[in-house]
């Protein structure tokens, strides 16, 4: 994998999604027409969010596009929170995303999908229909009913937990996972929010090529140092293997542990 000497752009890109105004931000690399990574955050997060801001850079470094935006009722984007919140509007989201840089000249036909928490979430039930050639999640949950709780210190008590507990955020993707293939799994297995469990089961859905990345003593945040430049030396690593026609990932299927 080669690291290319570059200047990136970035474009502020407004987009339509069930009518609510989407904001986010395009990083391109000074390649004609790139692959491009499409990220979604988390539940109490945003586009700003230390994951993707760097996930962008590293991407564009590598030849690849990074489109980071605000789901609805998050960042910069209209709506609120807790009456605008759930995994098939953040789904929805996301496949308007796509559609939107699909339209463009400056982007590439290929596509990779990386998803953070209810972002990774997100990003596997729409990998299919939005066409994904590679994917990256980190602690993804497959079904509502194993988050153990919410992170701590994010977001407003009184939205989250009336967003919470309404029918809203429960949900179940497990019948999505088969067919996705091309996909590389980090999870922590010292997650205190989504169980460990999530992502053998996403792994042992998934098709080839496949990997999962156990972070030994691994928190949810994602908190230690070595985690975070593994994350991105790997999935930068991964997209760029998926998404660059002279580069092959080949069948590779195993589990990685550090």
């Amino acid at each position: 994998m080669v690291k290319l000497q570059q200047v990136s752009l970035c474009k502020k890109i407004h987009f339509l999604s069930d009518g609510f105004l989407i904001k986010g931000t395009l990083h391109l690399p000074s390649v004609e027409c790139p692959p491009v990574v499409i990220g979604a955050h988390g539940l109490l997060s945003s586009s700003d969010s230390p994951k993707q801001r760097e996930l962008a850079i590293r991407c564009n470094e590598f030849g690849l596009a990074f489109f980071r935006f605000d789901h609805r009722g998050c960042g910069a984007s209209q709506g609120y929170f807790p009456e605008v919140t759930s995994l098939e509007t953040r789904a929805g989201d996301l496949l308007n995303a796509v559609r939107t840089i699909r339209r463009r000249k400056d982007t590439g036909h290929s596509l990779g999908l990386f998803g953070s928490s209810m972002g990774g979430t997100a990003c596997l039930a729409v990998a299919r229909k939005a066409g994904a050639d590679a994917l990256v999640t980190y602690a993804a949950p497959i079904r509502s009913e194993t988050i153990n709780r919410l992170p701590d210190g994010a977001g407003s008590a009184a939205a989250v937990s009336s967003a919470t507990g309404s029918t809203n955020l429960q949900f179940n993707i497990s019948d999505k996972l088969k067919g996705i293939h091309n996909i590389l799994i980090f999870h922590g297995d010292a997650d205190e929010i989504v169980p460990f469990s999530s992502a053998e089961e996403i792994f042992n859905s998934a098709g080839k090529p496949k990997k999962l990345i156990r972070q030994k003593q691994g928190d949810h945040p994602m908190g230690r140092k070595s985690h975070q430049i593994e994350f991105i030396r790997e999935a930068v690593r991964w997209f760029v293997a998926g998404l660059t026609p002279q580069q092959e990932s080949g069948g590779v299927a195993f589990i990685s542990e550090r």
